[in-house]
């Protein structure tokens, strides 16, 4: 694909982009396919589905009381617990606003692992990686922030996310359709969205504008976008999902590129 070969131009050291179809096959990619990078907050996408997975397991519920007051996991997946960002302090009542949280999802895996009787790394491997193959790929400190991975290895978890076998259909449905709607929020890097819909720890699409993706993208993409300047989505409308790794921080200069390079990667799966 001839729009993967946009990321030369970034400025970054390295990059790697890859397109798999709704199939799992390779559609395209440019770049080390085995290099591996700090994925950041991409990492939400993999522990959101250890998450999944534990409560499919009966570890905990959905409604199981996590977090604040009056918050549960379902709160805490959906980035609507009331917590801040990074510190276990309340800034709304739970269910009020969309207010995105990496404590959240260190307060979750602290949950699974009371649980469970497992780290959180070692439930994440048993559970998700090790049966994607994904040998590459680790989270070593915060769910929310901490995982290593390479493109080889998110193309297997961007399959199964197109056609879940360690989810059922109903818990696939849920993680990636809008959990508490018509929440306004802070979608970080990209301002006050008044409908900033999510997931079940996944960020869905919508309208929302300015977004990373691309303006092609239809409303019922999902996926995530990371600090280390990293993102994967995907596209159940298009049939496809894209995974880009880069080694340079989120900043100004990804705000500017990611959505026309994602326009032309959509342009270009379009015209196949």
């Amino acid at each position: 694909m001839q729009s993967l070969m946009t990321i030369d131009s970034w400025p970054s050291a390295h990059a790697t982009a890859a397109v798999v179809d709704k199939n799992g096959s390779l559609v395209g990619s440019h770049g080390d396919l085995n290099r591996p990078y700090a994925l950041a907050s991409v990492t939400k996408l993999l522990s959101a589905y250890a998450f999944l997975v534990a409560i499919e397991e009966g570890a905990f519920e959905l409604d199981t009381p996590a977090g604040p007051e009056g918050s549960t996991v379902k709160h805490l997946l959906a980035h609507t617990s009331g917590y801040d960002f990074a510190e276990k302090t309340v800034r709304f009542v739970p269910g009020a606003r969309r207010l995105y949280s990496n404590v959240g999802f260190e307060v979750l895996a602290e949950t699974l692992e009371t649980a469970t009787g497992m780290t959180f790394s070692e439930y994440l491997t048993e559970a998700v990686l090790n049966p994607l193959g994904m040998d590459s790929t680790s989270v070593n400190g915060s769910a929310a922030a901490d995982g290593v991975s390479t493109a080889a290895d998110l193309l297997k978890f961007a399959a199964e996310l197109q056609n879940p076998r360690l989810l059922a259909a109903e818990t696939h449905f849920a993680a990636t359709h809008v959990v508490f709607p018509d929440l306004a929020g802070i979608l970080p890097g990209y301002g006050r969205q008044k409908n900033n819909t999510w997931g079940l720890g996944i960020e869905i699409r919508s309208e929302k504008n300015p977004h990373w993706t691309g303006s092609l993208n239809s409303p019922a993409t999902f996926g995530h976008f990371g600090q280390a300047g990293t993102f994967l989505w995907v596209d159940p409308v298009l049939g496809a999902a894209c995974v880009t790794l880069t080694d340079k921080p989120f900043g100004p200069w990804a705000v500017e590129s990611w959505a026309p390079f994602n326009d032309q990667v959509v342009t270009e799966l379009r015209a196949r």
